[in-house]
């Protein structure tokens, strides 16, 4: 048995498939872990939905930010481009999104000491607060109001946590946390204003996981989200968005046993 856990896709179905090869992945056996962002962006994002749907109980996927647009795109049709559009407009659509909206925003396996989210951890949240938050979320997701949640995703505020948050607000800034993070001052309160690398002209932002006295650090967190970092290994993070959609590639990492990464080359 194996687990894997494998970065950012985002429809780059031709090298999900040659590094899936590589893994020698047998889904009666092993487990595939993906960080989210399955789609948008890459040329064949339908094409990865229907394969990581047909992976049943191998798989488990975590939404991310990308996910959230195709999921919401009905209700904000200015934010869709062509690939989602053309995924909504797809047969099977219906089936596809209703899986999707389905997924988790975390997975936790204490047996691993392991904790996958898509983009990152609020600084003041341990693993199990992290996970009851997205469990708030996902409840969102799944029930019958989810247009409303949907309708009101979109914003960058609040941009600092407090268990007082409330409704639209409070879930909001959780699937910002889960699903958009990078920066963060010392205190928490969230940046989306820079995507790039650290630079020491941001002090006195940092990156999430560098925040002192982080809550979560006792776990090792699996995320993607910052291409621009490329591959991060340490003890508490993996960072496995090797920026596949932007020509780089496509990364897994093995979570059982010995840390392993496994990479192919984005297509030509």
């Amino acid at each position: 048995m194996a687990i894997y856990a494998i970065g950012d896709i985002q429809g780059c179905y031709d090298e999900l498939a040659r590094l899936i090869d590589k893994l020698r992945f047998d889904p009666a056996r092993d487990e595939l872990w993906f960080v989210g962002d399955l789609v948008n962006r890459g040329p064949r994002s339908i094409d990865v939905l229907r394969f990581v749907r047909g992976l049943e109980d191998s798989s488990t996927v975590v939404l991310g930010n990308h996910d959230l647009h195709l999921l919401a795109a009905p209700w904000h049709p200015d934010r869709s481009g062509e690939i989602l559009r053309e995924i909504l407009a797809a047969d099977d659509a219906e089936e596809l999104l209703h899986w999707l909206r389905g997924r988790p925003l975390a997975h936790y396996r204490p047996d691993l000491n392991t904790l996958m989210v898509h983009a990152g951890v609020h600084p003041a949240w341990d693993p199990l607060t992290t996970v009851k938050l997205a469990r708030e979320v996902e409840r969102a997701l799944r029930g019958p109001n989810h247009a409303r949640f949907f309708r009101k995703m979109y914003g960058d505020k609040p941009a600092r946590w407090s268990p007082d948050l409330t409704g639209t607000k409070r879930l909001r800034f959780i699937t910002n946390c889960l699903t958009r993070i990078r920066f963060c001052s010392p205190k928490g309160k969230l940046n989306f204003s820079l995507k790039g690398p650290p630079e020491s002209e941001h002090a006195p932002l940092v990156p999430w996981f560098d925040v002192a006295g982080r809550a979560s650090r006792s776990v090792r967190i699996v995320c993607g989200h910052w291409s621009a970092l490329g591959l991060v290994q340490r003890p508490d993070v993996l960072m496995i968005d090797t920026g596949c959609v932007w020509g780089r590639q496509l990364t897994a990492v093995r979570l059982d046993g010995p840390t392993r990464f496994v990479s192919i080359d984005a297509v030509d």
